[in-house]
């Protein structure tokens, strides 16, 4: 009788120790995660680098699927939505660009594949994860790509009209690279700050890139006095200089000078890009959690 006492004491001590030790077990590899914060364009409208013109922000919100694979790295599957736009208004005068009086904005959809590096470790006991743990990440992606801007107090998709004749994706490939702090809440739960900044292989987030008209002003004219494609030459000229006293283009005053009307920063082989600043949280997938909230 002693020693099957003692068995089912050993065996009921046993298992209240293992689930009581549970929640520190190493950390299931599953988690998500959400963010959101201001994005930023970079591009022929805005130069923050070069001019020091301060933000001109707009949003961006994100859902994740992470995957804890190695000691200090996780990999990472994001989908995004975000906005963003840019306008010669509020440019620096240095930058000459204010008589252009060129805008633009768009809503794009993104998805992203990234490896993040971790300075501490990640796999490890729940309960003994760092409490401050930066890393960097990289990675691969695609962005949808849809430049709009107003005309007549519309809102008309740009990348159709092929302003400067040279027609461009309506998706472009993105390779995200950046900064980021996780903070420990609680076992389950991380807070997120995050900076992500996504190099392209497009030079029409903004639909511009040419210097100026020259190359293919003869075709905007012919559209506008043919009335094929009016739009294009009104939206493609939009400096005072170069219109009427109604507002619309001056085809003779635009023939007189020979195209030489300013559109892009003439700066060769370069992309446009956007940045990202991010708040959130992550919380990982552990059977625990769920025998919690039962």
């Amino acid at each position: 009788m002693k020693k099957t006492l003692f068995v089912l004491f050993f065996l009921s001590s046993s298992l209240a120790y293992s689930q009581s030790f549970y929640p520190y077990r190493f950390e299931e590899p599953w988690s998500i995660s959400a963010t959101a914060g201001a994005s930023q364009y970079f591009g022929e409208l805005y130069n923050f680098w070069k001019y020091s013109e301060g933000i001109q922000p707009n949003w961006n919100v994100n859902i994740n699927a992470n995957y804890t694979f190695g000691t200090n790295l996780k990999a990472r599957a994001q989908f995004s939505y975000y906005k963003i736009s840019g306008s010669d208004a509020p440019s620096d005068p240095r930058a000459e660009r204010i008589p252009r009086n060129l805008d633009f904005q768009s809503t794009n959809w993104e998805m992203l594949g990234m490896v993040e590096y971790y300075l501490f470790p990640v796999k490890k006991y729940a309960i003994s994860r760092a409490f401050w743990n930066p890393y960097i990440f990289a990675g691969l992606g695609i962005s949808s790509n849809n430049p709009k801007t107003q005309l007549d107090g519309e809102w008309v998709e740009l990348r159709p009209l092929q302003l400067e004749n040279n027609p461009y994706e309506k998706y472009v490939v993105v390779f995200p690279m950046g900064l980021g702090l996780k903070y420990k809440l609680n076992v389950y739960m991380d807070l997120i700050i995050e900076g992500n900044y996504r190099f392209t292989m497009t030079d029409y987030l903004d639909d511009i890139s040419a210097y100026n008209i020259s190359e293919f002003y003869l075709d905007l004219v012919d559209d506008y006095v043919t009335g094929n494609n009016p739009d294009r030459l009104r939206l493609a000229v939009r400096n005072p200089d170069f219109m009427d006293s109604n507002g619309m283009p001056d085809v003779d005053k635009i023939l007189e000078n020979g195209g030489r009307i300013r559109r892009g920063s003439g700066l060769d082989n370069r992309y446009d890009g956007y940045m990202s600043v991010n708040v959130g949280v992550e919380i990982y997938l552990s059977k625990v959690l769920w025998d919690y909230y039962k």
